[in-house]
């Protein structure tokens, strides 16, 4: 396994990162510990969950999963980079959600119990909060910096001027700023290219793609009745592209889902896609694969003849 540096720091991760969502509403948990041991059996060290995953079962429910694991040991915590996000309602009172300074204290604290760990490697704002002032957000970051109980800062959903706003602000308080962002980002949803990839870049944040399959939509729709009968309307929407693609996996002999990760990893600023595997085989299918896959000059040229992003990065793209 190759590792990478997240964005800016010295911090390695894996080029793959395990995805939690399922854990919980989808995967049980003895299947959920088997799939996250098998990770570390590959060398994946990088984990992703969120406070408010859970579906069903209620928000918590996944990172309690995580606890349990990491309270079997033998260096289970110790190996992982764990990054969890905060944002959401926990509860419908008015100070359990977004971004205040409350609410980043009291939901590190939740996490930090739920998981039975001592520190948060990457905590992430799952949203950007626009009634939260930047100076608050720091204030809370630091506090738990200091505290040790969070060692980077993370974004997710951010657009371009927000991340340059947040990083700018914590440039005055003499605070490190984000060191990543995750985004939505796969080869039919290419919009971040415009802004967000390049503002990335400028301030060393590394991108952690969410939904590198579309849904499933680039997993292999048309072989896979399951993933068909969810994405069916954007399936039929897509057609001809997802034909030619589908011909194009085939032509090189690879699982389309591998192809997918792999365009991906072959992206300038992407640091590691996040896959979501709910059972085990998921994750020793094409997650693997695809970080050894090696995608030519003429194949990531038909990939963008499939699928065309914005034209570029922003205001290139639309401007003369």
């Amino acid at each position: 396994m190759e590792y990478r540096r997240l964005g800016r720091s010295a911090l390695r991760v894996s080029p793959i990162c395990l995805g939690t969502m399922n854990f919980g509403p989808l995967t049980t948990e003895p299947d959920a510990h088997h799939i996250m041991d098998r990770a570390l059996d590959h060398g994946i060290n990088f984990f992703d969950t969120a406070n408010r995953y859970g579906g069903p079962k209620g928000p918590g429910t996944t990172e309690k999963i995580l606890g349990t694991w990491f309270a079997q040991g033998d260096g289970r915590r110790e190996k992982v980079v764990l990054a969890t996000k905060v944002f959401g309602p926990m509860t419908p009172w008015p100070n359990d959600g977004l971004l205040s300074a409350r609410h980043i204290l009291k939901s590190c604290d939740a996490s930090l119990q739920r998981m039975q760990t001592d520190y948060i490697d990457i905590l992430q704002m799952h949203h950007i909060d626009r009634s939260a002032p930047w100076d608050e957000v720091w204030q809370a970051y630091e506090t738990l910096v200091a505290q040790g109980k969070v060692i980077y800062a993370g974004s997710s959903n951010f657009a371009a001027w927000n991340i340059a706003q947040a990083n700018e602000a914590a440039k005055s308080r003499n605070f490190f700023g984000l060191v990543s962002e995750q985004s939505l980002y796969n080869l039919a949803a290419r919009t971040v290219e415009l802004e967000v990839l390049p503002a990335c870049r400028s301030y060393g944040v590394g991108v952690i793609p969410w939904s590198p399959l579309a849904g499933g939509l680039l997993g292999g729709t048309s072989e896979d009745t399951a993933r068909r009968k969810n994405t069916q309307p954007r399936y039929e929407k897509m057609r001809p592209q997802l034909e030619r693609w589908e011909k194009l996996c085939a032509e090189l002999g690879e699982e389309p889902a591998a192809v997918a990760l792999a365009w991906l990893l072959h992206q300038r600023q992407v640091t590691a896609p996040i896959v979501g595997p709910r059972t085990l085989e998921q994750l020793e299918g094409a997650s693997l694969r695809a970080i050894d896959l090696e995608l030519d000059a003429d194949t990531l040229k038909t990939l963008d003849d499939i699928f065309p992003g914005p034209g570029g990065q922003a205001p290139d793209a639309y401007a003369w």
